[in-house]
């Protein structure tokens, strides 16, 4: 149990109006998807600018309905990311493709668009960029690589709801664009996800997969053309999701000025003669869904574990944002190794992720960083 004064990760901000608000639609008898789910997705095709945006029980299978929309399956390839929660990958693993990583390039931890073409074969039928912590990846030289390839994009910005790329907003344009909604997004359905869809003929597809591919007529007219999925999502969901979104622009700007308090304390701290880490100071792109340093483990004497172990002691929440795909033992067997993806793999060991969300305390910062940087000069080597 946490104390009352402790600072965990991460903490959802539900307000009493949404809070009512699922009230009533439980009181109302319809608490699977309904006309609450018809006005969220509505709101969200208004922000991602007119576009058919339907939505899911979680941002996993709108990457997996993409890649089956965009007909990708058995003998083709999806380049992606090593770091990113596995979700990513094991969508293409689902599809019966193959997963082809590319490093990251260590300044943004996203994929290195620098490598990816040495990575396209005659089966690579798509891209899955992730934008880690919020960080849009470079969307023109994205965009333009797949183009001259004739790729699709499915867009994992699962972290990057309120995120923009020169001034539009990451959704509004592109390919396939998966959101989700989970609690520790900056913005919820408690579970959930959306996936923005190129035109009408997407959108029908998209349904038919979203609850086993049934088209309905009439008052008892049914028909099943394709085997789908039951991944629709609740009316009650989608009230809390309709709460939501009109905190966005209030979410993120608190989050930067969190963001902002964390580089100036750290710089302030000595962090980069410490060898620590800093995330790109990036505030007209970025949402800052999450605040990730670098630890220096060639300095340290101690383990990321036992320094989360230290920071939680201290009160204070971590995370590990994320561990290597392709060193875990289902990609193992696929082939993949220690090595392959250096700069991937040592984000893996070093990255921490720490507090930030919007009712954050502006001492809170401070006080994190204190902790940090103590433990850090404690167990420095000789």
């Amino acid at each position: 149990m946490s104390s009352p004064d402790s600072i965990p990760l991460t903490r959802p901000t539900i307000d009493d109006a949404t809070i009512q608000g699922v009230v009533e639609v439980l009181r109302s008898g319809w608490i699977t998807s309904g006309p609450q789910v018809k006005a969220f997705e509505a709101k969200l095709s208004e922000y991602c600018g007119g576009r058919p945006v339907r939505a899911f029980n979680s941002g996993t299978c709108t990457m997996e309905i993409a890649l089956r929309i965009a007909g990708i399956g058995p003998g083709h390839e999806v380049i992606t990311t090593p770091l990113s929660w596995v979700a990513t990958s094991n969508v293409i693993l689902a599809v019966g493709a193959r997963p082809v990583f590319v490093d990251i390039d260590p300044v943004t931890r996203n994929i290195d668009l620098t490598r990816v073409e040495a990575a396209i074969t005659p089966a690579t039928r798509a891209i899955i960029p992730v934008d880690l912590a919020g960080l849009p990846v470079d969307r023109d030289r994205l965009h333009a690589i797949a183009k001259q390839h004739k790729l699709r994009v499915i867009e994992d910005a699962a972290q990057s709801f309120g995120s923009t790329w020169q001034g539009r907003a990451i959704g509004s344009f592109g390919d396939f664009v998966s959101f989700s909604f989970h609690p520790n997004k900056n913005v919820t359905s408690i579970e959930g996800g959306a996936l923005v869809l190129n035109n009408e003929a997407e959108a029908k597809l998209a349904e038919q997969y979203r609850l086993q591919g049934v088209v309905r007529s009439g008052l008892d007219g049914m028909e099943v053309e394709l085997a789908g999925g039951k991944f629709n999502l609740t009316d009650v969901a989608a009230r809390v999701g309709l709460g939501q979104l009109p905190y966005l622009a209030e979410f993120t700007e608190r989050r930067r000025t969190l963001a902002k308090a964390y580089l100036a304390q750290f710089e302030a701290a000595g962090a980069r003669p410490l060898g620590l880490g800093l995330p790109p100071a990036n505030f007209t792109d970025a949402n800052w869904h999450m605040f990730q340093v670098m630890l220096p483990e060639e300095r340290l004497t101690l383990k990321r574990a036992a320094i989360m172990e230290k920071l939680q002691a201290a009160g204070i929440g971590s995370g590990v944002h994320y561990p290597v795909i392709h060193l875990f033992k289902l990609y193992r067997r696929l082939g993949w190794k220690d090595g392959d993806f250096p700069n991937a793999e040592s984000a893996g060991r070093n990255i921490l992720t720490l507090p930030l969300f919007p009712t954050m305390a502006d001492a809170d910062v401070p006080r994190v960083v204190e902790a940090l940087m103590g433990i850090l000069r404690q167990n420095l080597k000789p």
